[in-house]
């Protein structure tokens, strides 16, 4: 008998092979399946952690700025946060020019919180860097604090006309969002 079987293997009609070919594709499938199974476990946790489509819309905000004039300041909202937008006037720009950069806290130039070329367009969140609050002097009439760019009446932050903190608990200047100028009129936040 034994010497039956070693013919048979020998013709290559073993049973042998194709239990190692049927057993190769038999892991290899299940494999496949397994990792296939997985993905459609893992995509949809991973899918819900992307933004919902209101925080997309929230992303970036445009602001017309054709209606600002010098001196003046508009409040809008990026994010649900409050964003000032500035149209400074050449007095208030050679005030933040001459400010000496190493006597600041938080030692920035307007240069470097403005855009290259719209020196003018000092464009920034309206939140107090100290708690959060929401600081006067973007409105008509607002106290602008001592250095005539904005006051926090909170906790009596004063911030300069290039929205940088210069008396008061505040630990930093107003925080520059991004910004994009599309054209002369039309400013893209975010």
């Amino acid at each position: 008998m034994a010497s039956d079987a070693k013919i048979i293997s020998a013709a290559g009609g073993s049973p042998e092979g194709a239990d190692v070919r049927r057993r190769d594709f038999i892991y290899i499938a299940t494999g496949a399946f397994g990792a296939v199974g997985a993905a459609a476990v893992v995509w949809p946790m991973i899918h819900q952690m992307n933004p919902s489509a209101d925080v997309l819309a929230l992303a970036t905000t445009e602001v017309d700025i054709s209606s600002i004039q010098p001196g003046q300041a508009i409040k809008t909202v990026w994010q649900s946060k409050p964003v000032f937008v500035r149209n400074l006037t050449q007095a208030e720009i050679d005030a933040a020019k001459a400010v000496d950069v190493s006597t600041l806290r938080d030692r920035e130039t307007l240069e470097q919180r403005t855009q290259p070329g719209r020196l003018n367009w000092l464009i920034t969140l309206g939140v107090c860097t100290h708690l959060g609050c929401v600081p006067l002097g973007a409105a008509e009439g607002e106290n602008k604090g001592d250095f005539g760019g904005y006051f926090c009446p909170c906790h009596g932050s004063h911030y300069d006309t290039a929205g940088r903190i210069r008396r008061g608990p505040a630990p930093t200047n107003l925080v520059v969002p991004p910004v994009t100028f599309k054209s002369d009129t039309l400013v893209e936040i975010g």
